[in-house]
Parts: C-alpha cells; structure tokens; sequence
C-alpha cells in the first residue's frame, strides 16, 4: 500500500484531474432502501471542493441507472458532477445532458420479460427485491435471511442461463445484477478520461465491480479502496469518513499547487 500523502502530492501537480468515484458505499452509507441512499455530509463538502479545485473534473460512477443516479446524488441540471450511470452504459455532462449507449427493441423485450419472470419467482421470499435497471435488474437480498437470499439468487441465475446466457452477471453488496449491456466501471473511467482529457484519475470504491476500475488504473493513477476486501488499490481507508478527508487534502493541496 502507498502512503496516502505520498499518492496525494502527485495527483495535486498533475496537469489535469479526473475524481471518479462510486457512490454507494464510498460516499453514502449502503442503505436497506437502495432510494434512501444520499452523500454523507462530510462527503459533500469533499466533493464541492474538489469541484472547485483548478483543472479537476469531478464524476460519480455507479451501477445504478442515471435516473437513479441523479436522485440519490441530489444532481440537477446545472451541476458540475459528471455521471456514468449502468456501470458505464449512460453518461451526463454538464452541457451537454444524458449521452446513452442505446438499448435495442430485442433486448429491452428480454429485459422487461426476464425481470417480470424474476419478480415471480421471488414473489415468496421474505426481503427480497428485483430493482428495475435500464439495461437489465439488480437481485436485492439485504434484507432477507441467509436461505432466502441463497434461493433468489439460484432461482433467478438459472432464470437467466436459460433465457439470456449472454448477458453480464455481477455481484455486490447484497445484490446480483444482469445485463444486456457488457460495459464495466473500468471502460467507464476510460471514456471519462477521454472525454475530459485527464492526465491522471484518482478512482475510489468500496464493492466487487469497482475493482475492474481500480485494475484498469496507470502508473500515473491512483486507486482507494473504501473499507475491507480484497484490492489492487494502492490506498486503503477505513471509511467514508477517511475518504472524505483524503479527498479534502487533495482539494487544497491541488488548488494550493495550480493556484
């Protein structure tokens, strides 16, 4: 693991800062009601001021549909943040608005039946619940007991093999998803980085899928990973709260470095 100080002082002199960052789990705590999830306060003020920091772009890269996305981030229309929404299928910019991979007929079909047949088969199981997505559903077992959750997530993966094998399958905390769309956090920074011409991308995030970002990260890079479990972050912190600090230094040492 790198020194947090050390990691900061070279992304505060990089030319241009791309902050991508998860939302559930690294900057509002994980929530048994997926749509109570917003930033912890401490966070916030963490964000705001990266925002402000020179030549920094700051976006938030989630699993969660970009409707979602823009509610529990509290994001209107004239917000600086930059959105990846699906795991990197939807994207908002400033100016610019909602920038969709598409969804064709034929899958959109699939999907409304598969999570239709998905919501049946789970209709019994205590505490389960089937989270409509725009490319696909999510299976939400926080609140179900250990053998229920175990039979959800049975009944719908052989749901799935039987009628979309080729869609993308992904788990989380307390959930497994299903796709159509096969695009991950990592092709997710990469298009952001493209898009706004970063020289180096901080990346930080708590859960399975945020380690294809972290992985895809270069030398010039930086990857944090939000709490415990197996990483390739080159920084760990124990919680939002330590995020938000190490967030907060590199705002001021940025500005402090560019001003």
């Amino acid at each position: 693991m790198t020194a947090p100080e050390d990691a900061i002082g070279r992304l505060a002199a990089s030319d241009r800062l791309l902050v991508a960052l998860d939302f559930d789990g690294t900057l509002s705590p994980l929530e048994d009601e997926p749509m109570d999830a917003r930033m912890l306060p401490a966070a916030r003020v963490a964000v705001d001021a990266l925002v402000a920091a020179p030549e920094t772009v700051v976006a938030f890269v989630s699993g969660r549909s970009l409707v979602d996305l823009r509610v529990i981030a509290e994001h209107g229309d004239d917000a600086r943040v930059l959105l990846a929404g699906s795991h990197g299928a939807e994207f908002w910019t400033p100016g610019e608005g909602l920038v969709s991979h598409g969804e064709a007929e034929a899958d959109v079909r699939v999907r409304d039946t598969l999570r239709a047949h998905a919501e049946r088969a789970t209709s019994h199981l205590d505490g389960v619940w089937i989270e409509p997505k725009t490319f696909g559903f999510g299976v939400h077992t926080r609140r179900a007991n250990a053998a229920d959750a175990a039979e959800a997530n049975r009944v719908v993966d052989e749901l799935v093999a039987s009628e979309a094998p080729h869609w993308r399958r992904r788990t989380g905390h307390n959930i497994v998803e299903f796709a159509f769309r096969h695009e991950g956090k990592d092709s997710a920074v990469a298009e952001l980085r493209e898009r706004v011409g970063a020289t180096a991308v901080l990346f930080a995030g708590d859960d399975v899928t945020d380690e294809d970002a972290i992985a895809s990260l270069g030398p010039d890079d930086l990857g944090v990973r939000v709490g415990d479990g197996p990483s390739a972050a080159a920084v760990r912190v124990p919680d939002i709260a330590a995020l938000a600090a190490l967030l907060n230094r590199l705002a001021e040492d940025r500005t402090r470095a560019l001003d």
